[in-house]
Formats: structure tokens, C-alpha cells, sequence
């Protein structure tokens, strides 16, 4: 899929986010192979250096269910507010694809929520969902890898599996530039350990959950 268009402040273009509607439609998951330039992805990686950006051992749970838990996750996470000229650019196309999803497959994407993802060497996310079925606003995965020239032998795929568990469906290396948008409740995934400091957006496409008694949970 190209993502370059003849509009320069588009991030994607029309044909790919037909290809991408077309993919979610028919298996529910896409990984989209140039999805970012590599200058892109060179300038967005340079954020985690970044002296505002304040990183957090990942944990389970929001709110007052959040809780660190090393064997199952050992990522350090700082959720993306686009404060900086990449990350406003990122943030950007991806409200666009938003709106572009909206209007081909009408699915009521409210807002898109996004956090840097740093893995040091050898940590993992062990399988899990990112929404249960009925109990999360969360409707669209996304995963945007930052790994420029990464080696075949290094791991830290992403591992996505039927809705059951039961069956392999894809392994993904994060090479820099490559996007995977998966249903969120439909799909477990892991993270593979990595045998070299591996780093990644991880964001979600959300509805709004708002109703007079309940209101979304805080990230």
C-alpha cells in the first residue's frame, strides 16, 4: 500500500485507506508495510529522547484497576499529546484515517488515544485483548513501528491469534514504517521478547461510551 498522496498534508492516501477498510471488512486485520516515511519514523523515534516525554513502567487495568505486573507486560509507556512537530503530524493522519474509516465502513470512531512504547532488551507482553466484548470503548488497534533496519533474527514480533487462542493468524516483525490496525476485541496478540531495545506507538481508535451514569474510563 502507498501512503504517499499528491496532498501534502495527508498522511494517507485515498487508495490505501481503501485498502485498509477493505482488509478490516474481510479478516479484521491489516498490516500495512510503508505506512511512514523513514523520516518519519526517524523523527518520531527521536521523541523517547526527549526531555518531556516522561516514561512509566506499563501495567494492567485503568483507573483504579491499574496495576503493575512485570511477568505478564515489560514495556515502559508515555502517552502521546503532540506536543512536538512529528507527533502533531502522526496524530494528524491518524485523525484522518479516522474520519476515513468513518465514512467508508461507518463505524463511529469518537477520538484515537496513542502512548510511546519503549521494549528494553528480552521484555514481552504476554497474549492478551485490548477490549473485552461489551465492557470497553476501545474498537480499533493500531501498532506504528519506529525500528529502522530491523534485524530478521532480533524477535519482538507481534503475534496476532484467532478470536479463540487457539491458532496462529500472523507474526509481524516491527520494522520501522509498518502500520497493523486489528478489531481490538476480536483479536489476542503478544508481544515476542526482543533481543535489541525495540520501540513503538501503540494507539486505539475509540466510540464514545459517555451515557448520563456512566462516563469512559481514564486512560
Amino acid at each position: 500500500m502507498n501512503s504517499t498522496d499528491s496532498q501534502a498534508d495527508r498522511l494517507f492516501s485515498e487508495r490505501c485507506c481503501d485498502q485498509i477498510a477493505d482488509a478490516l471488512v474481510e479478516r479484521g486485520y491489516v498490516c500495512v508495510a510503508e505506512a511512514f516515511t523513514a523520516t518519519l519514523v526517524a523523527q518520531l523515534r527521536a521523541e523517547f529522547d526527549h526531555p518531556h516525554c516522561n516514561f512509566k513502567t506499563a501495567g494492567i487495568g485503568r483507573g483504579d484497576e491499574y496495576t503493575q505486573m512485570r511477568h505478564i507486560r515489560g514495556d515502559r509507556i508515555c502517552w502521546l499529546e503532540g506536543e512536538s512537530p512529528a507527533p502533531k503530524q502522526f496524530l494528524a493522519g491518524m485523525s484522518q484515517l479516522r474520519e476515513a474509516l468513518n465514512y467508508r465502513l461507518f463505524m463511529g470512531l469518537f477520538d484515537y488515544e496513542s502512548h510511546l512504547a519503549y521494549y528494553p532488551t528480552g521484555s514481552f507482553y504476554r497474549r492478551h485483548v485490548d477490549a473485552f466484548r461489551g465492557r470497553s470503548n476501545r474498537v480499533l488497534s493500531t501498532v506504528a513501528y519506529l525500528n529502522q533496519d530491523w534485524p530478521a533474527d532480533a524477535g519482538g514480533e507481534l503475534v496476532l491469534y484467532s478470536a479463540e487462542g487457539e491458532c496462529e493468524l500472523e507474526r509481524i516483525s516491527p520494522q520501522g514504517g509498518r502500520l497493523v490496525i486489528f478489531l481490538s476485541e476480536r483479536f489476542p496478540h503478544e508481544v515476542l521478547p526482543a533481543r535489541l531495545p525495540r520501540y513503538s506507538i501503540a494507539g486505539w481508535f475509540r466510540v464514545n461510551s459517555n451515557t448520563a451514569q456512566v462516563i469512559d474510563p481514564p486512560r
